[in-house]
């Protein structure tokens, strides 16, 4: 008779465990070093667990645009919000509509909070306007600090203070400021005089009046009455820096207001040459060369055109005509100076910056126009101390959940439950590692709802070792011995696994797609375990149930090691008929009647 023949040894995980647990551990080692490298050794707190703001924004009507408060619009200004906040360095600034008109911005307690606060209310548009006029916000305001100077990159740059002013007070007269107004409401002017000295120029403003016009035109008149808005503006004066050049229409000259230092000056600026939305890109970066930091701006195409047009025609004229103002939300933020045209679609903006100015301005630049207005509605703030309060009931609620599942599996799968809790501590550090590393690379942050889905996720991992188990003993209740049993077992098992993980994620990735805010933490979190539970099962369940059916106290069927053949109630095997002795054959006899 011939000798049956031996089964195949299996493959892979199978039949080289070590090799598995070998790649497991070394992605574990290698996680939790760029953790400790990275300095990012626990993860980012959200608002609800660390503290923070919670920013209502109000979308604004304004005149002639009665539609401009639609869905388009207000998608385009959660992202322009979400990336000038970001960009601050932030740590999950969640930006998210609310209804028609509001827009929700969850900044969390941390690194330039406050920056980001004060960038989230100014939410009006950004213009580049040609400097028309300046003076100091006060009449005895000391004299201004140096502009910064705009030239294309890779130009000679002057020098200049990288903060709104002039070297000199610009002409004042009632005669130079009327004709400069005129030119630029296109209008003939009043009268022509060459522009005083800056010393000429002081004294014009204190003793200037209005020049004699007689029988002025209507464009005459409102330069007129814009020249007497501008000598009794008072920038030092909160009230009236808040009303200031409210409602101008991009076409149209008008007041604003600035910081120089410490200081407040004062501007008439003409129409906008160039809107926000013509800057492509604009960041701080430190000049190689110098060692200075400087302002890079990237425009548009149709924004290349209009810069290039615009500088053209103030590089011809004097200080401070020849400067151009950055306005946002009415506030001067930068007025550099230009000498020449700067074409190609890429300028510079260099000057006395210091790092924080320059990436702030950078930042304006970059993410500052908004299709829209916007008021606060609503400022709320959550303290640090609720924040621990949350996480703690979280911790809590996700220890009381571990422990049930680890009496559980003692009371039912007694030896078995050592290499189900060894399972769990190993997606654990995974889990953690990996949620560190993202709040690092990608900004991810761990709020309330992404706790619940780490607790949901100890039952998923958890069902996935009871599937297995509960294979290989199907497998002895059949009458096979443990290690026949562990290698039968795990091709059923893993079918069944990989079903059940996929639905799982396939629930949190629709649940990521279609839901905002909070919720995608949940579907995140939950997504990220369901992936980590089939590499722990594949590569370290597996291979160490493999390795264990090997040891004497598993394999022998020990009472405590959960799979006693005896309690699962196993099929004792079959011994062979007998024949009698005329060559009969009577029913087959099993082991306990031999």
């Amino acid at each position: 008779m011939a000798a049956p023949k031996k089964g195949r040894r299996p493959t892979g995980a199978q039949g080289r465990p070590g090799r598995a647990l070998a790649i497991i551990l070394i992605a574990m080692v290698a996680l939790t070093a760029g953790m400790f490298l990275t300095k990012q050794t626990t993860p980012r707190l959200g608002i609800d667990l660390a503290g923070g703001t919670s920013i209502t924004l109000k979308a604004k009507s304004e005149p002639g645009k009665p539609d401009a408060i639609n869905e388009t619009n207000m998608n385009t200004a959660v992202g322009i919000i979400e990336r000038r906040v970001n960009g601050l360095g932030v740590s999950e600034a969640e930006v998210q509509t609310q209804g028609r008109d509001h827009i929700i911005v969850n900044i969390p307690k941390g690194t330039n909070e406050k920056q980001a606060r004060e960038q989230v209310g100014t939410t009006a548009q950004l213009y580049f306007r040609p400097v028309l006029a300046f003076a100091d916000g006060a009449p005895a305001a000391p004299a201004a600090t140096p502009s910064p100077s705009a030239s294309s990159s890779g130009a000679p740059k002057a020098e200049g203070s990288g903060k709104p002013g002039s070297p000199a007070t610009p002409s004042s007269s009632a005669t130079s400021q009327g004709r400069v107004l005129s030119e630029a409401l296109k209008a003939p002017a009043a009268t022509a005089s060459p522009s005083p000295s800056a010393s000429e120029s002081k004294k014009a403003d204190d003793k200037a009046a209005p020049a004699p016009t007689p029988a002025p035109s209507g464009v005459e008149a409102a330069a007129a009455d814009l020249q007497a808005k501008f000598a009794a503006l008072d920038c030092t004066n909160e009230a009236q820096r808040a009303a200031v050049g409210k409602g101008a229409k991009p076409e149209d000259a008008t007041l604003a207001c600035g910081k120089r230092g410490d200081t407040w000056g004062k501007w008439i600026l003409g129409p906008a040459g160039v809107a926000g939305t013509d800057v492509k890109d604009a960041k701080g970066v430190i000049d190689p060369q110098r060692g200075q930091w400087i302002v890079t701006m990237q425009f548009t195409d149709k924004g290349a055109d209009k810069f290039a047009k615009i500088t053209g025609e103030l590089a011809t004229k004097q200080m401070p005509q020849n400067q151009f103002a950055i306005v946002l939300d009415g506030e001067v933020v930068s007025d550099p100076s230009v000498s020449q045209a700067l074409t190609g679609g890429n300028a510079e903006i260099s000057g006395g910056f210091t790092q924080q100015t320059a990436q702030d301005l950078g930042n304006m630049l970059s993410y500052g126009a908004l299709p829209l207005s916007f008021s606060e509605d609503s400022v709320t703030t959550v303290t640090a101390a609720l924040g621990g309060e949350q996480l703690k009931a979280g911790l809590i609620a996700g220890a009381i959940g571990l422990i049930l599942v680890v009496i559980y599996l003692l009371v039912y799968y007694r030896g078995l439950a050592f290499i189900a809790i060894v399972s769990l501590l190993v997606s654990a550090i995974l889990t953690y590692t990996i949620m560190a590393l993202l709040g690092k690379g990608i900004g991810f942050a761990l709020n309330l709802p992404a706790v619940c889905g780490a607790i949901v996720a100890i039952g998923i991992t958890a069902d996935s070792f009871i599937v297995y188990f509960e294979r290989i003993r199907d497998e002895i209740r059949e009458g096979r011995t443990l290690r026949p049993a562990v290698e039968r077992a795990w091709p059923r098992a893993r079918r069944t696994i990989l079903v059940s993980d996929f639905v799982s994620f396939l629930a949190a990735a629709v649940l990521f797609i279609v839901t905002v805010g909070k919720v995608q933490g949940f579907a995140f979190t939950l997504g990220l375990t369901t992936v980590l539970d089939v590499v722990v099962v594949f590569l370290f369940t597996k291979p160490i149930m493999t390795l264990m059916a090997r040891t004497k106290f598993f394999s022998s069927g020990h009472p405590w090691s959960g799979l006693d053949p005896k309690r699962l109630g196993a099929k004792p095997p079959l011994r062979r008929s007998r024949r009698t002795g005329s060559g009969s054959v009577t029913a087959p006899v099993d082991a306990k009647e031999a």
